[in-house]
């Protein structure tokens, strides 16, 4: 079975990143970009809205896509990811839904962080942040 997810690579003014703390598995205890499954006849756009203002009560409006991958699942399910770009437009940063807590981190923070498998790299392979 195919899962498909977006997630949300958000940057504030002093160039940090948005992450957020799952709450849940997939990926209890992990950092990682807000985002989830794309629910029946909604865009990845809408997805990426949505996701993003359940787990951190920002609103955004999404941008263009970064990158996609493909992650396990539970029950031999295949998450199909596809991260957008997406700029702040308003709400206050509030961890909600399944996340545990939210936070802007820079680049620097994020190697030290217990992040998502992969995220790191799929990061810096798409260009999104510097090696």
């Amino acid at each position: 079975m195919r899962v498909n997810c977006v997630g949300a690579i958000v940057r504030d003014g002093e160039g940090r990143m948005l992450l957020v703390l799952r709450g849940r598995p997939p990926g209890r205890s992990l950092w990682s970009v807000p985002g989830g499954r794309v629910e029946p006849g909604e865009s990845d756009a809408e997805a990426v809205v949505r996701e993003v203002l359940e787990e951190t009560g920002l609103t955004v409006a999404a941008g263009r896509l970064a990158g996609a991958v493909e992650r396990p699942g539970p029950g031999g399910a295949v998450y199909e990811i596809r991260d957008y770009l997406a700029e702040v437009s308003g709400g206050t940063l509030a961890a909600g839904d399944d996340a545990a807590d939210a936070g802007w981190f820079g680049e620097d923070e994020l190697a030290r962080l217990p992040l998502s498998p992969g995220l790191l790299d799929a990061l810096t392979e798409w260009g999104v942040i510097g090696r």
